[in-house]
Order: structure tokens, then C-alpha cells, then sequence
């Protein structure tokens, strides 16, 4: 009765033996074959399993065994102590500081010329902006220059021509007055020309006896510049008609008549008036 279990046991360790064997080889395979893939040409793998053997016939089943006695209670886990405290993480070590390797003499003469250049290019902008501005500086200032001068030139335009209409007021107030001096003194001339004329024909006026009042006789007179009358004509009657007569005939008998004291106060045309009492 007990041989038959230590049988089934022995056949079990030897199907587990040798599923054992197969799953060895078959990881044996795969690492060779992971390791030689790329070199090797794959070839197959062939794996050959073997069935374990029937089992022997079956017997009666055993006879029940009384029920097992039922598990003490195991006793309580004691705590476990508690853990002791981390230590704290180091703090991060700097990096290691790379020096940058030395420049060559090539990158450093290339360097001092483009340094150089842009200082050329900067001193070159400041100057031309400083031009630019005192360009601009002097054509602000010629531009006040010019305007102050045309300031100048206008208010120099204005003087001239208050000047010349100051000028020519005057000018024309003196020529005015000369004018006027000269009408005045050609009209006093002309006078004293024609009350010469008028003394030389009273000088033979007869006057009528019997003439009352003052009355005015009025005679246009037309002479030749030597004087001499060639026509009388009674222009206004004095209303007595032996004065204009008497009158008329002292005109006749004074030809040749006086001539004026400058040749262009001579007027051919005379009229002349004439009262007995004046």
C-alpha cells in the first residue's frame, strides 16, 4: 500500500526533470541565437518532446484518514522596530569647469581687425552724423541769415519808397506853390497890363455932361501884339449912350495900346470896363 505514491512521485520528478531540460535548451537556443543573428544565417531549431509515460493502472482509492486536528492560533507578529531615519541626499557636486581652449594667433589677429574695423565703422558714422548736423546747423543758420536780410531789404524798400513819396510830395507842394507864386505874379502882371491900357483910354475918354450915377460900360478889344487895334465891339451898354460912345472912341484914339513888360503876358483878345467916376 505505501510503494504505490512513492512510484507516482518518481514518475512526476522525472516529467518535471525533463520539461526542465527542454525549457534550458530551448533558452539556451535563444540566447545563441540573439547573440549570432546578425552574423549566422538562421537555421531552424528543432526541439523534440517526449510524453510522459501512461500512468499505471488505477487502483482503489484509499481508505479516508481521520480529519486533522484543527490549527492552533498562531501567536500575534510582533511590530516591527521602526526605521531608523534616512540620511539626507547629498547635495549635487558642481560640474567640473571646462576652460575653453586658447585661441589661436589667426582668431586672434582676426579678431583685433574686425574689432578694429568697427570701431572705423563707428567712427565713421559719428563723424558723418556730426557733419549732418552742422550741416543742418548751417543751413538753419544761412536761412535765418537770408530772412533777416530780406527783413532788411523790405523794411530798406519801405524807407525808399516813403522816401520817394515824401520826396515827391514835396516836390509837387513846391511845384504847387510855385505854380500858384507864378499865376499869382503873371496874374498881377496881367493887372497892372491891362489898368495901363485902361489909364491911356480915360486919359481920352470926353465924358457927356449931365451923367448920373457910376454906370459900367464893357468893351472886348482886338489887337496886334504892336499894339495897334484893329476891332472894338461893345459887349454891355452902360446905358447912357453918349458915355459909350465917348468911350468907344478914346478906345480908337489910344492905338497903338501898351504893350505888357514880358511877351507872354500879350493877349490879342482884351475886355475892358470902364465908369466915369472910377
Amino acid at each position: 500500500m505505501r510503494e504505490q505514491p512513492t512510484t507516482e512521485r518518481s514518475a512526476g520528478k522525472w516529467f518535471a526533470g525533463m520539461l526542465a531540460a527542454v525549457v534550458n535548451l530551448a533558452f539556451i537556443a535563444f540566447l545563441v541565437f540573439s547573440v549570432t543573428w546578425q552574423n549566422r544565417k538562421l537555421e531552424p531549431v528543432t526541439v523534440e518532446l517526449y510524453a510522459p509515460p501512461s500512468p499505471a493502472k488505477t487502483e482503489p482509492a484509499p481508505q479516508p484518514q481521520p480529519p486533522p486536528e484543527p490549527a492552533k492560533p498562531l501567536p500575534e507578529p510582533s511590530k516591527p522596530p521602526p526605521e531608523p531615519p534616512k540620511p539626507s541626499p547629498e547635495p549635487p557636486k558642481p560640474a567640473p569647469k571646462v576652460e575653453p581652449p586658447a585661441p589661436s594667433k589667426a582668431e586672434i589677429e582676426l579678431k583685433a581687425k574686425q574689432e578694429k574695423a568697427e570701431r572705423e565703422r563707428q567712427e565713421k558714422e559719428r563723424k558723418e552724423a556730426e557733419k549732418r548736423e552742422a550741416d543742418k546747423r548751417e543751413a538753419e543758420k544761412k536761412k535765418q541769415e537770408e530772412k533777416r536780410l530780406a527783413e532788411v531789404r523790405e523794411r530798406q524798400a519801405r524807407e525808399e519808397a516813403a522816401l520817394k513819396a515824401q520826396a515827391e510830395r514835396e516836390r509837387v507842394a513846391v511845384a504847387q506853390a510855385a505854380a500858384r507864386a507864378t499865376a499869382a505874379e503873371q496874374a498881377k502882371a496881367i493887372d497892372d497890363y491891362i489898368r495901363r491900357i485902361q489909364a491911356k483910354i480915360k486919359g481920352n475918354v470926353v465924358l457927356p455932361p449931365d451923367i448920373a450915377g457910376n454906370p459900367e460900360a464893357i468893351f472886348d478889344v482886338v489887337q496886334l501884339p504892336t499894339g495897334e487895334i484893329i476891332d472894338v465891339q461893345l459887349r454891355k451898354s452902360s446905358g447912357v449912350r453918349a458915355y459909350d460912345e465917348a468911350v468907344q472912341r478914346a478906345i480908337q484914339k489910344s492905338s497903338p495900346l501898351p504893350r505888357p513888360d514880358r511877351p507872354e503876358l500879350f493877349q490879342r483878345s482884351l475886355t475892358l470896363k470902364f465908369r466915369p467916376l472910377d
